[in-house]
């Protein structure tokens, strides 16, 4: 269960503030080999999901540097090693488990932000928005190294150039670890409205699936 705040002007919702779950930094310098980058070192850190959070270093120089297409090819590879090389269990809730995300990180561009990223999840996908729950595992990791404390805010940019207004709300712990409960701004425009007939006689009325 989550809390959500809204601020409305006249009869318009600008934004949305999710207060997230309990967040944390799971493991440090993580050691895996990646064709084409050689060694990387990367954190694993939880905010709803659990992140491969790859900072710049020796073998990565940062975000700027790679396209979208570099970035689906080598994440599903860095995901896969990652997950093979430590075991991410949540304490409180076992069926939570597996490092499902890659979070690439780099210099800034927008006004105000902290920091920028690109988030791959799924089978080829790369978030639009700086990801809500990778904005709390970002808010965990640097908590966690002092870059940030309990009331600070963090301004995140997404590879788009969208931004997220996040903020440590307060301290807590998650099993052994000391984490943050988190809260993430942004905002959402409606494009339109759907409506689905689904017809009795349908043999296909709950989807299909081609591999």
């Amino acid at each position: 269960k989550i809390k959500i705040e809204y601020k409305q002007v006249g009869n318009k919702v600008e934004s949305v503030r999710i207060f997230n779950v309990a967040s944390y930094l799971a493991h440090t310098d993580i050691v895996v080999d990646i064709p084409e980058l050689g060694e990387l070192v990367v954190d694993i850190a939880y905010g709803g999901n659990y992140y491969a959070i790859v900072d710049p270093q020796k073998n990565f120089q940062g975000l700027e540097h790679f396209s979208a297409d570099k970035i689906l090819q080598l994440s599903p590879v860095v995901r896969q090693r990652v997950d093979a090389a430590v075991e991410c269990v949540h304490p409180d809730d076992p069926t939570v488990n597996g490092v499902s995300h890659v979070l690439w990180t780099g210099t800034p561009t927008q006004e105000g932000a902290r920091a920028k990223n690109a988030v791959f999840y799924g089978d080829r996908a790369i978030d639009r928005s700086p990801c809500g729950t990778g904005t709390s595992a970002r808010m965990a990791q640097w908590f966690a190294k002092g870059k940030l404390k309990v009331g600070d805010d963090f301004v995140h940019e997404s590879i788009i150039g969208s931004l997220f207004h996040g903020r440590v709300e307060s301290q807590t712990q998650v099993g052994n670890h000391l984490g943050i409960m988190p809260s993430v701004q942004g905002w959402a425009k409606v494009y339109g409205h759907n409506t689905i007939w689904v017809e009795d006689d349908d043999p296909y009325a709950h989807g299909f699936e081609v591999k």
